[in-house]
């Protein structure tokens, strides 16, 4: 790997399991959210189309933030960043269960998709500087924490739907978590990220490699986007799964989505960087056709384990790739990759939120069948099996 090692005094062991903790809290304030978004749906009573409305301005949120996020990370560090994001992050989830008009509730998650991104470009910024010391593939694994954190937080959200608690009284309790465990990791990030000295650019147009890499995030990103938001409301209004098993489905993506991500380095080592994207991209469109042909508790819940296994590794290991860029610093590819893939989540929810409304749940997820079907598709025409 081409990264130039940070110069930090504690042992990597020590940073990486710092840095697999952030990750995990990044995780588990994301999906504390999706896990209830069934719940805040009834609540104030929004139909599909007012619920993609109100999702579309997460991911704008994430897109203004962008270059501010580069440029934070750039100036004072990605240590300082993903501390002070962390806590903005909690705070603004626990004003997401107040939120009592489609007004308040669409400002939030504008706030949320902001600060999120702020969390997300420092915390990956960490993980490249930790795969600098290792001098090899670690960034599956850490979003492999991200995930578990996932499935963490949809099984707790499962639970608590049932049990009638108010998604209010549920986010707060995770705020004062994730503020409790960040105020103990903040003195033992990386203080040098990986090349922070390399140059001076925060933003910059990818290359055709990485433009690849981009695209495939894109479509992957997609497919995560319609599963994070939509799956909820699937089961609920199409597999009609009884109250108790509404958050099942999104719980099942998102522990084979954690389980993918944890094998994937090696899985990587051993087949390429190619093979991984090609099986990934027809898992992904196996699993949707099997949901969206068979919308039963069983099968929906087979097709979303499969559909978790397929997009398990592609963003990290898009990530990984773009850290290894040799045409540009890793934070500037980065950056560059991340503005393509998560215009996939500016164009999933929302998109999935108009078609149910014009047609049906049902047509919205088969386009997202088609997404994973361009994942193999671009990686099989994709001439270098690395950047």
């Amino acid at each position: 790997m081409d990264h130039a090692a940070p110069r930090n005094p504690l042992p990597r062991s020590t940073y990486r399991g710092v840095v697999g903790g952030l990750f995990f809290l990044q995780g588990l304030c994301f999906a504390t959210w999706a896990s209830r978004i069934p719940s805040i749906q009834q609540q104030l009573s929004l139909s599909e189309a007012d619920l993609g409305f109100a999702l579309l301005a997460l991911p704008a949120g994430l897109m203004v933030s962008l270059p501010l996020s580069g440029w934070l990370v750039a100036r004072v560090g990605s240590a300082r960043v993903v501390v002070g994001a962390l806590f903005l992050y909690g705070l603004v989830l626990a004003s997401l269960g107040q939120a009592r008009s489609l007004a308040q509730l669409s400002g939030g998650l504008f706030a949320f998709g902001f600060a999120g991104n702020l969390v997300n470009i420092a915390v990956n910024t960490q993980g490249v500087g930790v795969e600098g010391l290792y001098q090899r593939s670690i960034m599956a694994s850490f979003h492999g924490m991200w995930s578990l954190a996932g499935f963490t937080a949809a099984a707790v959200g499962t639970v608590l739907m049932g049990a009638g608690v108010v998604p209010a009284l549920h986010f707060v309790a995770v705020m004062v978590g994730v503020w409790a465990v960040t105020a103990v990791s903040a003195r033992f990030t990386l203080k040098e990220d990986a090349g922070a000295k390399a140059e001076g650019r925060v933003f910059a147009v990818p290359d055709r490699p990485l433009l690849v890499l981009g695209v495939i995030a894109f479509c992957c990103m997609m497919c995560e986007g319609a599963m994070f938001d939509w799956s909820g409301v699937y089961f609920q209004q199409v597999v009609k799964a009884d109250p108790a098993w509404v958050g099942t489905g999104y719980a099942t993506f998102m522990a084979s989505m954690a389980t993918g991500r944890f094998i994937a380095d090696w899985l990587t080592r051993k087949l390429g960087l190619r093979r991984v994207f090609q099986v990934s991209g027809g898992l992904i469109c196996l699993g949707l056709m099997l949901a969206v042909g068979l919308p039963h508790l069983p099968t929906a819940l087979l097709g979303f384990l499969l559909v978790g296994f397929g997009v398990s590794s592609v963003v990290p290991l898009v990530y990984g790739a773009a850290g290894r860029s040799k045409t540009m610093p890793a934070g500037v590819a980065l950056a560059a990759v991340s503005t393509i893939g998560f215009l996939g989540f500016l164009v999933g929810p929302p998109v999935i939120g108009l078609l149910a409304s014009v047609s049906s749940l049902r047509l919205s997820f088969t386009l997202i069948a088609a997404m994973g079907l361009c994942v193999a598709i671009l990686a099989t025409a994709k001439k270098e099996d690395a950047t």
